[in-house]
């Protein structure tokens, strides 16, 4: 499986104008080396659209069980942000945030571009996603250009606690969808050619899909927990 672990923290997001250059510096040498420190984190990425005028961010980690994301050792490192995050978090805006427990994962390594999708379970529930998904993923990964696919569903209770950075963010919305497909990709030419064929294929399956909660990030970072 080439997610690690049986879980992620997945996050979309903007950053206020003229402060990005200080975040991309803060996320790459401070906050993902941080949070990859906390037990039970596996990995992390950062995906970028430079063309998206909204959730222009995507961050991923993946973790060893959804209990990895909602533990007293993370809440600890939440509740004391140090002066750089202090500085940063106040810059975030847009902000969706939710731990998932994974549905299915195949595939191999990190693309050079991943698809996101959240989906709302109109037309289907909770036992029906989980039932889809592994033949799905199993469809999906055959389309020429696509190197793995993951499917999971939300679990917005673990990833709700107030916290001192949800704080300094304002407005975090961690309910906002029931469940989200990642598709690694080549890159973002080759997911581009494939958005009709993907999207016909999750309608086929009885999926409600929104174009506006679909996007495509390139990779900007990715940190192992063990690099």
């Amino acid at each position: 499986m080439p997610l690690k672990g049986k879980a992620i923290m997945i996050v979309w997001h903007d950053i206020r104008q003229g402060s990005e250059p200080d975040y991309h510096l803060w996320h790459t040498r401070e906050h993902m080396p941080e949070r990859l420190a906390v037990r039970g984190f596996l990995r992390g990425r950062r995906g970028v659209d430079w063309n998206r005028d909204r959730h222009r961010y995507l961050t991923l980690y993946e973790g060893e069980s959804i209990g990895t994301f909602g533990s007293p050792e993370y809440l600890r490192r939440l509740n004391n942000p140090t002066p750089w995050t202090l500085r940063t978090q106040p810059t975030f805006y847009n902000f969706i945030r939710c731990a998932c427990v994974l549905a299915a994962s195949i595939g191999r390594g990190v693309g050079g571009a991943m698809a996101t999708i959240r989906v709302p379970f109109n037309g289907v529930d909770d036992a029906g996603f989980r039932a889809l998904a592994q033949p799905l993923a199993e469809e999906i990964i055959e389309l020429e250009g696509v190197s793995a696919v993951h499917l999971a569903v939300a679990r917005p209770d673990v990833t709700g606690a107030k916290t001192r950075e949800t704080e300094l963010r304002g407005m975090t919305r961690d309910d906002i969808f029931d469940a989200v497909i990642m598709i690694d990709g080549i890159g973002r030419r080759e997911l581009e050619r494939l958005d009709a064929k993907i999207m016909g294929r999750l309608r086929a399956r009885g999926l409600s899909i929104d174009p506006a909660e679909a996007a495509i990030y390139d990779m900007a970072f990715c940190l192992d927990a063990t690099d």
